[in-house]
Parts: C-alpha cells; sequence; structure tokens
C-alpha cells in the first residue's frame, strides 16, 4: 500500500527578520507540519492545506524542497509505502495557532534555532528538508 503526504518548511519575513516555523507532535519530535493527500488534491494542495489546518497559516509555495520515501508496518495493513513531498512555503496571512487534535504546539523560530532545534528534537529524516530551505533563505548549517 502507497501513501502520500505533503507538506513544507513555513517561513515568513518581517523587515529584516526570517522566522521559521516548527511543531511539536504529538509524541513531543521538533518536526514540520505535513499530512495525507486527500482524493482529488495535487500534492501542492496537500501542502498548503496542511499547513493552514495545523497552523493556522495561509501559505504560497516558493519551491518544491525534497521527497521523502519509507516504509512502515501499521497493525492490521501491514507494510506501508509513504511518500512525503515538502515545499519550501511563505507564509502569507493568519494567525498562527497549534491544532491540538494533532499537534502540541508550533512556533516561529529564527533559522538557526530552528535548525538547533531539529538536530537536538527531531526526525533524522528532516534534517536533509530543513538545510535546504536555509540554505534558500540565505542560511547555512552543518
Amino acid at each position: 500500500m502507497k501513501e502520500i503526504s505533503a507538506g513544507g518548511v513555513v517561513f515568513r519575513k518581517q523587515g529584516n527578520d526570517t522566522h521559521v516555523q516548527m511543531i511539536q507532535d504529538r509524541y513531543g519530535k521538533i518536526t514540520l507540519p505535513k499530512g495525507k493527500m486527500e482524493p482529488g488534491e495535487t500534492i501542492e494542495e496537500t501542502a498548503l492545506r496542511e499547513i493552514l489546518e495545523e497552523t493556522g497559516i495561509v501559505g504560497a509555495i516558493v519551491k518544491p524542497l525534497e521527497t521523502i520515501k519509507y516504509q512502515f508496518t501499521m497493525s492490521g495493513v501491514g507494510v506501508i509505502d509513504k511518500e512525503v513531498h515538502y515545499y519550501l512555503v511563505e507564509a502569507k496571512s493568519g494567525d498562527l495557532h497549534a491544532q491540538v487534535e494533532e499537534i502540541r504546539g508550533v512556533e516561529w523560530l529564527h533559522p538557526l534555532e530552528a535548525w538547533h532545534q531539529q538536530v537536538h528534537s527531531g526526525y533524522g529524516n528532516n534534517d536533509s528538508v530543513l538545510k535546504k530551505a536555509l540554505h534558500s533563505l540565505g542560511y547555512e548549517v552543518n
């Protein structure tokens, strides 16, 4: 069985300041907003809908970042081939708030603080996604 999800690295610019949005999932890990594709949606529409639902932010896709593929086993279903499409997304409007049914919290962080949290409390398969996004925003991280 194949499951397609989409999400993004959301950023905003305020004057000379850039902030990146990071969420804390229900397991307490730092991650990026994403979710499953619904029938009739494009992958891009899925990414923007999930960002809005999970964080309250209306965004616009700037460019694709990366597609991550992995497998996991779901009880009663078996092996799932998961594909997650990530985009660099600029925040356009909305008020930041967490979708409490799915995530614990969401916040705007300085890009280097977002990287620090990702490295120390995030999922390893998001490292390259966030690194590519930060590079696009003019920040180099290791």
